[in-house]
């Protein structure tokens, strides 16, 4: 009798803790979500003595639906007009075909500033190219997980930092993500673009306050 006394007076203190820590836990996710939504800029970051290119320090900029590395002032750039990418994380929005795999977090980004436009960020699952459009445009390709790595700072994609830079043209460099881990040999030879320059980059998040609040 005693032990099922106790037992039932015993509840309301569980049920208590268990409505607490579901509290906690939702609170610490709304933490987590805000903070994977705070934008960033991306910059360039190149394996120490192996930046030839002098690509460290360039920043993602967005120009005619795909992704390429310039200077991070905008009136410094040889790409003009271009627009600089202010991304975050946030979930990546299945359809009814789609949510049986869904992709997990998506990266969008700020495409214009006047009308004020968000796009997704994705790798073109074909050729690889990192480019941005809307849902439409982005479903069929690798639209994520896209994530971070290195205490928050280290963009990656499909949990890999596999990002490289091509020198589509002389001085023009595109961002792929090398899903094959081969430098994107086969997708570049697919396209008639072997021979290129590519270099292995890294690519970390730059928030908006450590660059005045505004890319430009």
């Amino acid at each position: 009798m005693v032990l099922g006394l106790l037992t039932i007076t015993s509840i309301p203190t569980v049920t208590g803790v268990a409505q607490g820590v579901s509290e906690q836990r939702r609170q610490n996710q709304q933490k987590v979500d805000a903070k994977r939504m705070e934008k960033f800029c991306m910059d360039v970051v190149c394996e120490e003595g192996k930046d030839e290119h002098n690509l460290s320090g360039k920043r993602v900029v967005l120009k005619d639906e795909k992704a390429y590395l310039d200077d991070p002032s905008p009136s410094h750039r040889s790409l003009k007009p271009s627009h600089t990418a202010q991304a975050f994380y946030i979930s990546y929005p299945e359809t009814e075909e789609t949510k049986a795999h869904p992709r997990g977090l998506g990266l969008v980004s700020t495409v214009s500033d006047d009308p004020p436009m968000l796009n997704w960020l994705y790798a073109d699952k074909d050729t690889h190219e990192v480019k941005y459009g809307n849902r439409t445009q982005s479903i069929a390709h690798v639209v994520g997980p896209w994530d971070w790595a290195d205490e928050e700072t280290t963009v990656t994609l499909e949990k890999k930092d596999m990002f490289v830079a091509v020198e589509e043209e002389d001085g023009k460099w595109a961002v792929y993500f090398d899903r094959d881990e081969d430098w994107c040999e086969r997708v570049l030879a697919e396209r008639g673009l072997d021979g290129k320059r590519v270099v292995d980059i890294r690519i970390r998040r730059k928030m908006l306050e450590q660059v005045g609040g505004s890319a430009g």
